[in-house]
């Protein structure tokens, strides 16, 4: 029954964070009309922040998720807005598949800055039960 259980959480949690990235996609889509292949890892980033924020505020004795959300929402924020005024402004007035090549660029650069910065092995995290 525990391993249901553990198995329960994660194909929730696993499901809620398809969720997310699908309704940012959509959301993307929907307002600039170009799909933004680097949302996928922005998104990653923001979960290494999180984990790196939450790992060192654990280190001070402080446990306050709100903290670490709050943390990781305004680094990523700013994460997207670097990208944003980096790769995709200089290429708002250029012809259409500019900005789609960009795309797939800044997805290979972030991908390979947090192989660089993390590691290229696998993290895991105990289960919960």
């Amino acid at each position: 029954m525990e391993y249901f259980a553990q198995q329960m959480i994660n194909g929730v949690t696993l499901g809620s964070v398809y969720g997310l990235i699908a309704i940012g996609y959509t959301m993307v889509y929907g307002i600039i009309g170009m799909i933004n292949f680097a949302h996928g890892d922005i998104f990653m980033v923001s979960s290494f922040i999180s984990l790196i924020t939450f790992i060192a505020l654990l280190s001070f004795g402080i446990t306050w998720i709100p903290l670490v959300l709050i943390v990781s929402m305004a680094m990523t924020a700013v994460d997207g807005w670097t990208v944003e005024r980096l790769a995709y402004r200089p290429l708002r007035a250029s012809f259409r598949l500019a900005p789609l090549i960009t795309a797939i660029g800044m997805s290979i650069v972030l991908q390979n800055y947090v192989q660089i910065v993390q590691g290229a092995r696998v993290k895991t995290l105990p289960p919960i039960i």
